[in-house]
């Protein structure tokens, strides 16, 4: 693409337009860029990706089709990662008097009243109506989670949301799904860098005060929040090698650029356990940027991935010019924010082992039930055979500095009886693991409650399902 910004930038396509970049340093926000263009739709609410009023769509590799009109918040991103790219806000979906089916459900049904979020709510909603194979009022409620409404009450918004049809055979942009996304090709400007391979990634990181970007979900609100001015952002979004989904007859291979929501569809139920985790990881809006590279390169004590990953014993695959290395996620954390990866070290991929426990659960207990962080986060994997329990892993967050194993309570259940009174003395033992704090999520009393409630709360759940009993004891593979 020709490039006409003096930021040494390719110039993004925006509401079908060439808009340079040149504007653009490497703290200005996708939103502040936007907004600098004119484009003041879309709103800075939380500025962590919390309210949604941000919205817009950017074209992406589909999973489903050639491309997918991906909702993101624009409020984290950085805009130098759009150079190249095809975006569009509320204003390039339609016009006063030619509105899009989106925004006219929404003014005929009166979803709209003081205005701010609206538009941020009507490019979540066009990225569920393109959703491929989407049908006629049919809609994912999940697609708007991550979108705040404070005076309207939700209500007239869903009903715009389930009024929907579909597109029409001259929608530009249902049309635009046909055709491959434009590739992110590789640039250096002051700041920011966006290499062609793996190799030109492992050598940018290894500057001085380089740091690594992909859904920028944790690093946009550092910088938002904080005035965090890394000195070089190198994204690493769209390298190949880090977005590979594969499986072995040992194990699972999760690319750590790939996102949440991608992840979710693309390995279409193979995990049952981390399909207990996505519907409540963030939001939508959130999971469309996130990764699952970034969520263990945080190393936060409090990511939902970390406990589940933790139970499934998968293993973190480091990459450094000098080769691979791969390390048990269990020994992967070494302190608060701390891991074992080496400063020239990158996160490659995640690797889960087969076969799978076949009684796994993930229970998050947080003050909402979606697009909240956790209080707790339990995550179960056993294998029970003939009433007593083969395998037991146990990954648990926010009860100690790292996600922890609860390995006192894994070793009681482990060959012991599948019954209550095992389970009540695991129970207890596993209500004492980690060392919780009082914060002002929960106490560390309640914590504790609830991790010994959590593994009755299997127990019980288990037992009140005797066709699931019957088929874990025949030991069928999954």
């Amino acid at each position: 693409m020709e490039n006409g910004s003096g930021s040494g930038l390719p110039d993004a396509w925006v509401n079908g337009e060439l808009r340079s970049l040149d504007t653009a340093r490497p703290e200005t926000t996708a939103l502040d860029w936007l907004r600098g263009l004119g484009l003041t739709g879309a709103k800075e609410g939380c500025a962590e990706g919390e309210c949604g009023a941000c919205s817009v769509l950017v074209a992406r590799p589909g999973v489903d089709a050639e491309t997918e009109w991906t909702a993101i918040n624009s409020c984290l991103l950085p805009a130098a990662t759009l150079a190249g790219q095809d975006v569009v806000t509320a204003e390039g979906l339609g016009a006063p008097d030619a509105l899009h089916p989106v925004q006219r459900e929404m003014a005929v049904r009166g979803g709209s009243q003081c205005g701010y979020c609206t538009p941020g709510f009507v490019c979540s909603m066009a990225a569920e109506y393109y959703r491929p194979g989407r049908r006629a009022g049919e809609f994912d409620r999940h697609a708007l989670s991550g979108n705040l409404c404070r005076c309207t009450g939700y209500r007239p918004i869903v009903e715009a949301a389930a009024a929907l049809g579909t597109p029409d055979g001259d929608d530009a942009l249902a049309t635009r799904t046909a055709v491959a996304p434009p590739a992110a090709a590789p640039v250096r400007t002051a700041g920011f860098a966006r290499p062609g391979n793996l190799a030109e990634a492992l050598d940018l990181l290894a500057e001085p005060g380089a740091v690594a970007v992909a859904g920028s979900t944790d690093l946009g609100v550092e910088a938002n929040l904080r005035g965090d001015r890394p000195a070089l952002r190198v994204a690493i979004d769209r390298l190949p090698e880090l977005r590979e989904v594969s499986r072995t007859g040992t194990y699972v291979e999760l690319g750590a650029a790939v996102t949440l929501s991608e992840l979710e569809r693309r390995l279409a139920g193979a995990v049952p356990l981390l399909d207990e985790v996505f519907p409540q990881f963030a939001s939508r809006l959130i999971r469309n940027g996130a990764t699952i590279g970034g969520n263990l390169g945080t190393a936060s004590p409090i990511g939902d991935l970390a406990p589940a990953l933790l139970a499934l014993q998968a293993d973190v695959v480091l990459a450094s010019a000098a080769g691979e290395r791969v390390v048990p996620l269990k020994g992967y954390f070494t302190g608060y924010r701390q891991t074992g990866r080496a400063a020239d070290e990158l996160i490659r991929a995640v690797r889960i082992p087969l076969p799978l426990a076949q009684l796994t659960a993930f229970h998050k207990i947080a003050k909402r039930r979606f697009d909240d962080i956790s209080s707790v986060a339990v995550a179960f994997a056993l294998d029970v055979a003939d009433g007593r329990v083969r395998r037991a892993v146990i990954g648990l967050g926010g009860v100690a500095a790292t996600p922890i194993r609860a390995t006192e309570a894994e070793r009681l259940l482990t060959r012991n009886r599948w019954e209550a009174d095992v389970v009540a003395e695991a129970a207890a033992v596993l209500g004492r693991a980690g060392t919780p704090l009082d914060d002002h999520r929960a106490s560390a009393g309640y914590r504790a409650a609830m991790l010994e409630q959590s593994l009755v709360r299997l127990y019980e759940g288990f037992e009140a399902r005797p066709q699931a009993a019957s088929h874990l004891n025949r030991r069928e593979e999954p």
